[in-house]
């Protein structure tokens, strides 16, 4: 099994190749100014690293969120035009469950900076199953939820390369892989552009 995963949603991104139970490739980028003009050269030198074609590829995986819009658009958008142009399977990974694959304890809390003084957040077991289901919001809310009989990972994303653990989990859930026009999005919160078509 072969699994190529992109991770676009913040400003570090990566690519990575899963192969046989695996990592056998990873590019990391950094960029203020997005990733479009970017990713596809990243997976060609993933690509070239590993010794892999394109077609070789069972299942493209994409972070699909939560994290940038734009940003989430572009690996989303990579993931479905490869796939659908090769005949392959697709698959969107939470980033939150994704972060949980770093832990090592039972029970992961992870967070990501949602800015506006909030975070994404989520608690996830050593099966990488969702225990608390992901929200937005202070991080003393989310703390707030939390069993205080109960212990804790904390994990944040801080200087994680994402790519790596999306293959790991699209890997875990080969019965979830899709039909490239029916990947989506995962963004938690709605966009600024929504938020305030509401307000007015």
């Amino acid at each position: 099994m072969t699994i190529l995963a992109l991770d676009t949603t913040s400003n570090t991104a990566s690519v990575a190749i899963r192969k046989n139970g695996e990592t056998v490739s990873v590019v990391s980028l950094e960029s203020d100014a997005g990733f479009a003009h970017l990713i596809f050269g990243a997976i060609e030198e993933c690509r070239n690293e590993a010794r892999i074609v394109l077609d070789e590829i069972d299942c493209f995986a994409a972070a699909s969120g939560p994290g940038s819009f734009t940003g989430v658009r572009i690996g989303l958008t990579a993931a479905k035009g490869l796939a659908e142009s090769l005949g392959k399977r697709v698959i969107g990974i939470s980033n939150l469950r994704a972060l949980s694959s770093f832990g090592k304890n039972s029970l992961r809390a992870v967070t990501i900076d949602a800015r506006r003084s909030e975070v994404y957040a989520a608690v996830y077991d050593a099966d990488l199953n969702v225990v608390v289901p992901e929200t937005v919001g202070p991080v003393e809310q989310f703390l707030a939820t939390l069993d205080a009989s109960l212990e804790y990972e904390f994990i944040s994303a801080a200087g994680k390369v994402l790519a790596p653990a999306v293959a790991l989990c699209a890997e875990r859930d080969r019965e979830k892989w899709l039909d490239p026009a029916a990947l989506d999005a995962n963004y938690v919160r709605r966009s600024d552009a929504e938020l305030s078509w509401k307000d007015r």
